[in-house]
């Protein structure tokens, strides 16, 4: 009901935001810039950040910045299945009818790139989410699977994105393979206090807003307590506003931003 009390069109700090309309804070775009240049060269691409910082939304605006005749695209976040899953899953990605044993999964996932790379000219990619929860085998099956020719060609773009202490594991001696052939490492980061209210206007107008909802002293209140997670925000914002429809309070002070708090425990 908060929607019609503040005439907004629509949910304002909700999931499905386009990334066309994404905010574009510093991070967000280092990550984009990050993700782009793995594109470029080809190879394997390290993205990590802390759990709610925007990790799989960069990835969503990376997939659909990509043109469907020239790249095809795989994404399989971890946590949906087990490895063989992974292996079968990406083989019907590729347009394969999936083998039996791993090690044929292996040659026809291989045969399957180079075809499509070279044949159809289409570069492969292979966007693998929450690899924080793969497992030390898995992670050494994938320095071998992604092993071209002697590792002297990459036709695809692997991009294994995961919570920070991924890249902490990956420097372990029995990862040093997979270390070796990442092109690219970065760490996304969180808003600053000056992006927290950009980004929260900037939602609030996408949404219909014509004028400021939340005072300056609300906006700063939620950037300190968010301290910049993107997902705290949305879900601080979103109970301030339904404070406020409550309280039928036309505008979002620091005391509902705080009531928020409490109900939230941010």
């Amino acid at each position: 009901m908060y929607k019609t009390f503040y005439s907004l069109s629509r949910e304002p700090f909700s999931k499905d935001t386009s990334p066309s309309e994404a905010y574009r804070g510093s991070s967000y775009e280092e990550a984009l810039h990050a993700l782009d240049y793995v594109k470029r060269t080809k190879g394997i691409g390290l993205l990590t950040g802390e759990p709610g910082v925007g990790k799989t939304f960069a990835l969503r605006t990376f997939k659909e910045s990509l043109h469907p005749s020239l790249y095809h695209v795989v994404y399989f976040p971890l946590s949906t299945g087990g490895v063989m899953d992974f292996y079968r899953g990406l083989a019907l990605g590729l347009g394969e009818e999936p083998k039996y044993r791993k090690v044929d999964l292996f040659y026809q996932i291989q045969q399957g790139i180079e075809r499509m790379y070279h044949e159809r000219r289409i570069t492969p990619v292979i966007l693998l989410d929450e690899m924080h929860l793969a497992k030390d085998a898995f992670l050494q099956d994938i320095a071998i699977l992604f092993n071209f020719h002697m590792d002297s060609t990459n036709p695809f773009v692997l991009i294994l994105a995961g919570l920070p202490h991924l890249q902490i594991r990956l420097r372990l001696n029995h990862h040093r393979p997979l270390q070796q052939r990442i092109i690219m490492r970065y760490r996304m980061g969180t808003l600053s206090k000056e992006e927290v209210a950009a980004y929260i206007e900037q939602r609030m107008k996408q949404a219909g807003v014509k004028h400021s909802i939340f005072t300056p002293a609300a906006l700063e209140a939620i950037a300190l307590q968010s301290q910049g997670w993107p997902r705290v925000i949305n879900t601080l914002t979103t109970t301030c506003l339904l404070y406020g429809y409550q309280l039928k309070k036309d505008v979002i002070d620091e005391e509902i931003v705080r009531m928020a708090v409490e109900e939230t425990g941010a």
